[in-house]
């Protein structure tokens, strides 16, 4: 069973810095990509910023140039750089990751529970 365990979330001010991690557990064959999503209250979950196997990157446009996705293979962590944060950046932000478990075998996608980020104006 793979387990994905969000930290890093709680209240910043308007411009202030928050890290993001995201722990990923269990048996996984491959993962093709990972990435953060958010969900403020009343608006659908949207993508934020995701990396893919090899190192590709793509942002959501409000967040270019103040987010920084990046990854650790070896601890099996994900991490998103949030600068610059704005009230609008507020939400619950959850970590996916797609992978499969076995070779040859289908594409899974799997969410963390999610941590909850405050920009205060």
């Amino acid at each position: 069973q793979v387990q994905l365990v969000e930290s890093g979330g709680g209240l910043v001010e308007v411009g202030g810095s928050l890290r993001l991690s995201c722990a990923a557990s269990g048996s996984l064959f491959s993962i093709n990509a990972m990435g953060w999503y958010r969900q403020a209250p009343g608006k659908q979950r949207e993508l934020v910023a995701a990396i893919t196997s090899a190192d590709s990157t793509n942002y959501a446009d409000s967040v270019k140039g103040r987010f920084t996705i990046s990854r650790d293979n070896a601890k099996m962590t994900l991490y998103l750089q949030m600068n610059s944060l704005k009230p609008e950046d507020s939400g619950v932000y959850y970590c996916n990751l797609r992978g499969t478990r076995f070779p040859g075998g289908h594409e899974n996608a799997y969410w963390g529970q999610g941590t909850q980020v405050t920009v205060s104006s």
